[in-house]
C-alpha cells in the first residue's frame, strides 16, 4: 500500500455538532507501507501480532503456552500481570519466555499443577514509543471427572408407553459430547421414535417389544483430553398385559407397571420442554437450537414455525428427525417466538419458545494505526456495537487514560480521541476496550509521529512492457513524512507530465490509459517534501499486440475423415509466443491422431467423440488471444430400430419405428424395403418412401405374398444400414388384379404366329397355380377365339397360319382362385415372307459430276409380304472415261425408309461410268433386283499435278518437271505456270503465266534474272476448268564474273577485326532470336517474323538423296501468287485436292441420309480454288516460316 496524507483538520469547537462535523471529513494519516526494508529503518510503537484466546482451556498433563508476539522498532520488550498484578516470571523456576518473544511456557510436565496456574493473563509489549497490551487470557485446565456411583433400577414399561433414559454426565471442562451405545460399541439405532435429546438423554415417544435390552449405555467423550466415561449400563423390559400370568400380576404394583392398561393410542405430549411456554437467550453470530420432543402412539410428527414471521432462508436447518430446529449465524433480528407442533392422527400438542438473542461487543469501526507528520491532526475512532449496548473506554500505553500523562495535543471525546499539532513525543499506543455483560473487545492504535525525508521504494530502472493501446502503470512506490508530492517526467530533460492523456494516482503509480509505440522511453519519478527530494527512472516498452489472422473456421466433416483448424499468428518479434489447443475447454485428448502443426491442428480419422468447440489460445508474456471454432462430426444415420406391424388387413398394414442417431445430419427421408418370403426369399424390393419426420406408414399390400419389411435412413451423407427385419406377414390369396404386359405377336416363319408377353411376378399372382390363357384369332375374319391354358412360359407358337396376316391376341391371367379381369386386346401379324417383285421404271437424273438422283415406282403392297421398311439402292462405277480402264467394282448400298420412289446418290466420281439397280426390302429381307440402269458423269475439275520439281538452277533458268493430276476427273487441256520473283526486300514482283500443253510433262525457263528467288504456281485444266494449285520457290544461281572479282578481293575472313565482327553479331543474331523465340510463344509479333512470313530460305528446304534436286513443295492454305509486298507461305507439305465426296453427307445405307422427299439433307457444293491475283489486288496472308530463312 502507499502513504496518504490526511485532509487538513478544521477547527474545533466545543460543541457536538462542530465535532461531528469535524469527524465527518474522515481525516486520515500516513499509511506506511509494506516494505521490509523501510520497515526496519522506521521508528514504530508496539503491535500485537498474536496472542492467545480469551478462553484458554489447557490441557493439565501438557506444558502451558501462553502466546504474546509484538513487532516495533526498537523491537518491545515485554511484561506480564496475573490476576490484575505483576507476574515475576523470574520468581518462579516453572515459568519461562521465549527469547525477543513474550510466550510464556509454563513448565507442567516436571512436576507442576496446572490448577495453580488457573487465572487471568496479560500480556504488554513496550518500545520507547508506546506499549501495546494482549487481552485478558484466562487459563483454565480442562476436566473430565467420573460418574458418580448411582443405583440404577430396571426400567419395565407397557408396550407404547413413553420413556426417557437419562443420562446426566459429569460436568466437565470443556462440556463433553454425548452418545449412546451397547455393550459390543455398536450406536443404538435412532429414528422418529427414538431419539436422544441436547441434554443428552435417551427419549422414546413409545416403546416398542423391540426395545428391551439391558444395555443401553450412555458415554461421554471429553476431546480435550481424548478421555471417555461410561455410565452403568441401564435396563429396559416392554411388557403388555396380556402376556403376563396372573401370579406376575399381583406381585407387581401399578407402581412398577405404570398402569396395567390396554396398549392404546394416545395424542401427543411433549416430553421436552415441559409446558407451554419456555424462553431462550443466544447471543449474535452462534448457532440456535431450540428443541422438542413429544409422546404419544402412533409417533408424533414434529412441525415449526416463527410467529408473525418466516424461518430465515438458506440459515435454518432440521436435525435429529426435525425434532431440533438449528438457525445458524443468528441476529437480533432472529428474536422472537418459535412454536413446535407435535402431531399424529388423535391430535397435537404444541409450546412456544420465546428467544432473545444478545449480542457481545462487535466493532463498527475499530481503531486503526496512525502515521503522522510532527504538525499534523489524526483521530482515532472506536465504535462498537452490542447487546445491551457496550461502554467505551481508552488507555494510553496499558494504563487509563484518565491518569495517563497529560498530552496537550490529545482530546477525549467518547469513542473518539482528536489529535492537534502532534509532535515526535506525541507517539503512544492507544487501547479502545467496549465490553458488556456477555463479553469485551480491546484493540490496539499506535500512533507514531515521524518526520522522513522523501524515499522512492521502486526499484531503479525497472522495465515495463505493454501492449500497444493498453494501459500502462508505471510505479512509483514513495514514503516520507510529511507526505511527498509526486511528479512525472519523459526523457532525461521532459517536461513535467501533465494533462488528460496521463492519469496520476494517489500512491505514486503513473497511469497511461491508451499507450502506443512512441510512449516508449524513459520516466523519471520525483518525489520531493520539506525534508528533501528524490528521483528513480523507470523504463517502458510498447510492443505489438498479439494477433490471431487466421482463425479456425466452422468444420463439418464426415466420420473417419480429417479434418483441420487454422490458427496463424501475427506477433511481435521480440515475444516468444506459445500456442495451445482446448477441445471444449480442456485439455486435448490424449490421441496420437490429434497433430498440433506450428499453425493448425489436424485431427486424423475423424471419430463421433471429436465432436465439438476448439480453441487456439496464444500466450505471450503480455498478452493473450483466442479464437474458437465449432467441429460437427456427421455420419450415415444409424439404422432405424423396433419396427412394429400394426392395423393388419388384406390389403393393407401400418408399420411404425424409431429412428436412430441422425448423427449431427438430419434425416431427411426412410426408404421402405420389402422382402417375400414366399416367391422371393432373401431379395429386397424398394416399397416406398417417406419424409425423415414420418415413423409411420400405411403399406398397400398384395394378396398371397409373405412380407417382411425393413427401414433404411437417409440423410445428406447417405444411407443407414437397413434396420432389423419386422415380423412376417401373410396376405391371403385373391383373383390376380392384373394381366401379362407387352403381349405381341410376330411370326417368325412364314407359317406361324409367336405370341409372347411378361410374366407376372410372383407377389402378382395374388394366389397359388398361377397360369395364363392365351388367346387369338384372325383380325377381319369371323372366326371364333382359340385359347390355350399354359404355366410357368412366357411364349406360345400358333403353327399353320398364313403369311403376314392380322391377328387379334389376348393374354388372360388365372390362378386357383380365379381369372383376373379381362385383358385388352393387341394385334399381331404372323410370319413374314421375302418380297416378290422388283420396283420398276428405274430412271436416273445426273445432276453434276458428282451427284444423280434415282427415280422409281413402288411396288404392291401384297406382293412386299411382310411390313415395308423401304428400297435399298445399289450402285458401282464400272470405268472411268478418261482412262479406259476397268478396276475393281465396289458396290455402294444407300437405304431409303418408307415408301420412297426416288433418292439422291452423291459422291460420285466425275467423268465415269456408273450402274444401278434397286431392291424393295421387308422383315423378312430383300426382294429380287431391278435391272441395272447405266448412267455417266460429266467432266469436272482435274486435282492437282502430283508434283512440281525444279531442278538444274543456272544464271538465268530453272527446269520444271510435273506429274500430272493421279484424277484428272475428264480430259486435261492445258498446264498453267505462273511464277513471280522475290526480291532481298522480300517483296514480290509482276507474275508472269504460261500455258503449257496437256501432253507435256518438263519445261525450261529462260531469261531470268541471276541470284533471284521465285514462286511458282502450278495447276491443271479440262475443259470445266482449272484444278488445284501446287507451289514451289527456286532461285538462280550468282553470276561467276562477280565471283572472281570477290576471290581476287583480300580474304577478308582472315581478318581478326573481321572474326571479331562476325562474332558480335552471331552474338547480337543469338540475343534477337531469343527473343523472338519467347515472343512467339507468348503470342506477341515482331519484325523478323513479319519477313520470315514473306519467304522460305530454298537451302533449307529438303534435297532429295538421289539428284541432290529440290524437294517438292506446296503450300496447304495459299494456292494463289502473292502480289507485289505481300508474304509467302513457310508450309512445305504438298495437300492435294481430294475430289472425292463422301457419303457420309447423303442419307441412310452407306452411311446417308436423306429427306422425306428424297433430298439430300445439306448443301452440296465442289471447291473450286481461285486464279493466282493479278496486279495490285490483295491477296491472303500466309503463314510465318522458319527465322533463319532470313540470312541466304
Amino acid at each position: 500500500m502507499q502513504p496518504k496524507i490526511m485532509m487538513k483538520k478544521k477547527s474545533i469547537s466545543a460543541s457536538k455538532a462542530s465535532l461531528v462535523l469535524f469527524l465527518c471529513q474522515m481525516i486520515s494519516a500516513l499509511d506506511v507501507p509494506l516494505d521490509s526494508k523501510l520497515l526496519e529503518e522506521l521508528s514504530q510503537p508496539p503491535t500485537i501480532t498474536q496472542q492467545s484466546p480469551k478462553d484458554y482451556i489447557v490441557d493439565p498433563r501438557e506444558n502451558i503456552v501462553i502466546q504474546c508476539e509484538a513487532k516495533g522498532k526498537p523491537p518491545p520488550s515485554f511484561s506480564w500481570t496475573r490476576n490484575g498484578t505483576h507476574f515475576d516470571i523470574d520468581k518462579d523456576t516453572q515459568v519461562t519466555m521465549k527469547p525477543n518473544s513474550g510466550t510464556l511456557v509454563i513448565n507442567i510436565m516436571n512436576g507442576g499443577k496446572a490448577e495453580a496456574y488457573e487465572g487471568v493473563y496479560q500480556c504488554t509489549a513496550r518500545n520507547e514509543r508506546g506499549a501495546a497490551i494482549s487481552n485478558n487470557i484466562v487459563i483454565r485446565p480442562s476436566r473430565s471427572p467420573l460418574w458418580t456411583k448411582e443405583k440404577l433400577e430396571p426400567n419395565q414399561v407397557r408396550e407404547g408407553d413413553s420413556l426417557v433414559l437419562h443420562c446426566r454426565p459429569p460436568v466437565g471442562l470443556p462440556p463433553p459430547i454425548i452418545f449412546w451405545m451397547d455393550n459390543a460399541f455398536q450406536r443404538l439405532p435412532q429414528s422418529e421414535r427414538v431419539s436422544q435429546g441436547l441434554n443428552g438423554d435417551l427419549y422414546f415417544s413409545n416403546v416398542q417389544p423391540e426395545d428391551t435390552r439391558e444395555d443401553y449405555i450412555c458415554y461421554a467423550r471429553f476431546n480435550h483430553t481424548q478421555t471417555i466415561q461410561q455410565k452403568q449400563p441401564i435396563s429396559v423390559k416392554v411388557f403388555s398385559m396380556d402376556s403376563l400370568n396372573d401370579t406376575i400380576a399381583a406381585n407387581l404394583s401399578e407402581t412398577d407397571i405404570y398402569g396395567a392398561k390396554p396398549v392404546m393410542e394416545r395424542q401427543p405430549v411433549l416430553l421436552t420442554p415441559t409446558g407451554s411456554t419456555s424462553t431462550k437467550v443466544e447471543l449474535r453470530g452462534n448457532v440456535l437450537l431450540l428443541e422438542c420432543i413429544a409422546a404419544g402412539l402412533p409417533t408424533p410428527v414434529i412441525r415449526w414455525i416463527k410467529e408473525g414471521g418466516e424461518l430465515p432462508a438458506n440459515r435454518t436447518f432440521f436435525e435429529n428427525f426435525k425434532k431440533t430446529l438449528k438457525i445458524i449465524d443468528v441476529s437480533e433480528a432472529d428474536s422472537g417466538n418459535y412454536k413446535c407442533i407435535a402431531r399424529n392422527i388423535l391430535g397435537s400438542a404444541h409450546h412456544v419458545i420465546s428467544v432473545t438473542v444478545k449480542a457481545a461487543p462487535y466493532w463498527i469501526t475499530a481503531p486503526r494505526n496512525l502515521v503522522l507528520s510532527p504538525g499534523e491532526d489524526g483521530t482515532l475512532i472506536c465504535r462498537a456495537n452490542g447487546n445491551p449496548k457496550p461502554n467505551i473506554s481508552w488507555l494510553a500505553n496499558g494504563v487509563p487514560i484518565a491518569i495517563a500523562p497529560e498530552d496537550p495535543s490529545r482530546k477525549v471525546d467518547g469513542d473518539t480521541i482528536i489529535f492537534s499539532h502532534v509532535q515526535e513525543r506525541s507517539s503512544a499506543v492507544y487501547q479502545c476496550n467496549a465490553s458488556n455483560e456477555y463479553g469485551y473487545l480491546l484493540a490496539n492504535a499506535f500512533v507514531n509521529v515521524l518526520a522522513e525525508p522523501p524515499r522512492i521504494l521502486t526499484p531503479p530502472n525497472k522495465l515495463y512492457q505493454v501492449i500497444a493501446d493498453s494501459p500502462a502503470l508505471l510505479d512509483c512506490a514513495y514514503f516520507g513524512s510529511p507526505k511527498p508530492e509526486i511528479e512525472w517526467f519523459k526523457g532525461v530533460k521532459g517536461s513535467i507530465l501533465r494533462g488528460n492523456e496521463y492519469i496520476f494516482h494517489d500512491n505514486g503509480t503513473l497511469e497511461i490509459p491508451v499507450a502506443q509505440k512512441d510512449s516508449t522511453g524513459t520516466y523519471t519519478c520525483v518525489a520531493r517534501n520539506e525534508l528533501g527530494k528524490i528521483q528513480n527512472e523507470v523504463q517502458l516498452e510498447v510492443k505489438d499486440p498479439t494477433m490471431i489472422i487466421k482463425q479456425p473456421e466452422y468444420k463439418v466433416i464426415q466420420r473417419y475423415g480429417q479434418v483441420s483448424f487454422e490458427c496463424i499468428i501475427k506477433h511481435d518479434s521480440t515475444l516468444l509466443p506459445t500456442v495451445i489447443w482446448l477441445k471444449d475447454n480442456d485439455e486435448l485428448p490424449d490421441d496420437e491422431r490429434f497433430l498440433v502443426g506450428k499453425d493448425n491442428l489436424t485431427i486424423m480419422n475423424v471419430t463421433d467423440k471429436d465432436d465439438g468447440t476448439y480453441t487456439c489460445i496464444v500466450n505471450t508474456t503480455l498478452d493473450s488471444v483466442s479464437a474458437s471454432a465449432v467441429l460437427t462430426v456427421v455420419a450415415r444415420p444409424n439404422p432405424p430400430f423396433d419396427l412394429e406391424l400394426t392395423g393388419q388387413l388384406e390389403r393393407s398394414v401400418e408399420l411404425s419405428w424409431i429412428p436412430g442417431d441422425e448423427n449431427n445430419s438430419p434425416i431427411t427421408n426412410f426408404v421402405i424395403e420389402y422382402e417375400d418370403g414366399l416367391h422371393e426369399p432373401g431379395v429386397w424390393h424398394y416399397q416406398t418412401e417417406v419424409p425423415g419426420t414420418q415413423t409411420t406408414v400405411q403399406l398397400k399390400l398384395s394378396p398371397y405374398v409373405s412380407y417382411s419389411f425393413r427401414v433404411i435412413a437417409v440423410n445428406e451423407i447417405g444411407r443407414s444400414q437397413p434396420s432389423e427385419p419386422s415380423e412376417q406377414y401373410l396376405t391371403k390369396s385373391a383373383n390376380p388384379d392384373e394381366n401379362p404386359s407387352n403381349v405381341q405377336g410376330i411370326g417368325s416363319e412364314p407359317d406361324n404366329l409367336v405370341i409372347t408377353w411378361e410374366s407376372l411376378k410372383g407377389f402378382q399372382s395374388n394366389g397359388p397355380g398361377l397360369q395364363y390363357k392365351v388367346s387369338w384369332r384372325q383380325k377381319d375374319v369371323d372366326d371364333e377365339w382359340t385359347s390355350v391354358i399354359v404355366a410357368n412360359v412366357s411364349k406360345y407358337i400358333v403353327s399353320g397360319t398364313p403369311t403376314f396376316v392380322p391377328y387379334e391376341i389376348k393374354v388372360q391371367a388365372l390362378n386357383d382362385l380365379g381369372y383376373a379381369p379381362e385383358p385388352s386386346e393387341v394385334i399381331g401379324h404372323s410370319g413374314e415372307d421375302l418380297p416378290m417383285v422388283a420396283p420398276g421404271n428405274v430412271q436416273v437424273h445426273v445432276i453434276n459430276s458428282t451427284l444423280a438422283k434415282v427415280h422409281w415406282d413402288p411396288v404392291p403392297l401384297k406382293t412386299v409380304r411382310g411390313h415395308l421398311q423401304g428400297y435399298k439402292v445399289y450402285y458401282w462405277k464400272v470405268q472411268s472415261l478418261s482412262r479406259r480402264s476397268r478396276r475393281h467394282v465396289e458396290k455402294k448400298i444407300l437405304t431409303f425408309r418408307g415408301n420412297k420412289t426416288f433418292g439422291m446418290l452423291p459422291g460420285l466420281e466425275p467423268y465415269s461410268s456408273y450402274k444401278l439397280n434397286v431392291r424393295v426390302v421387308n422383315g423378312k429381307g430383300e426382294g429380287p433386283a431391278s435391272p441395272d440402269k447405266v448412267f455417266k458423269t460429266p467432266e469436272g475439275v482435274p486435282s492437282s499435278p502430283s508434283f512440281l520439281k525444279i531442278t538444274n538452277p543456272t544464271l538465268d533458268s530453272l527446269t520444271l518437271e510435273w506429274g500430272s493430276p493421279t484424277r484428272p476427273n475428264g480430259v486435261l487441256t492445258s498446264y498453267i505456270l505462273k511464277f513471280q520473283p522475290i526480291n532481298n526486300t522480300h517483296e514480290l514482283g509482276p507474275l508472269v503465266e504460261i500455258r503449257i500443253p496437256a501432253n507435256e510433262s518438263s519445261l525450261i525457263l529462260k531469261n531470268l534474272n541471276y541470284s533471284t528467288r521465285y514462286k511458282f504456281y502450278f495447276n491443271a485444266q479440262t475443259s470445266v476448268g482449272s484444278g488445284s494449285q501446287i507451289t514451289e520457290e527456286a532461285v538462280t544461281v550468282m553470276d561467276e564474273g562477280k565471283m572472281a572479282m570477290a576471290s581476287r578481293q583480300v580474304d577478308i575472313a582472315t581478318q581478326g577485326w573481321f572474326i571479331g565482327l562476325m562474332c558480335a553479331v552471331a552474338l547480337l543474331i543469338l540475343i534477337l532470336l531469343i527473343v523472338c523465340f519467347i515472343r512467339r510463344n507468348k503470342g506477341g509479333k515482331y519484325p523478323v517474323k513479319e519477313k520470315e512470313d514473306a519467304h522460305a530460305d530454298p537451302e533449307i528446304q529438303p534435297m532429295k538423296e538421289d539428284d541432290g534436286t529440290f524437294g517438292e513443295y506446296s503450300d496447304a492454305e495459299d494456292h494463289k501468287p502473292l502480289k507485289k509486298g505481300s508474304r509467302t507461305p513457310s508450309d512445305r507439305t504438298v495437300k492435294k485436292e481430294d475430289s472425292d465426296d463422301s457419303l457420309v453427307d447423303y442419307g441412310e445405307g452407306v452411311n446417308g441420309q436423306f429427306n422425306e422427299d428424297g433430298s439430300f439433307i445439306g448443301q452440296y457444293s465442289g471447291k473450286k480454288e481461285k486464279e493466282p491475283a493479278e496486279g495490285n489486288e490483295s491477296s491472303e496472308a500466309p503463314s510465318p516460316v522458319n527465322a533463319m530463312n532470313s540470312f541466304v
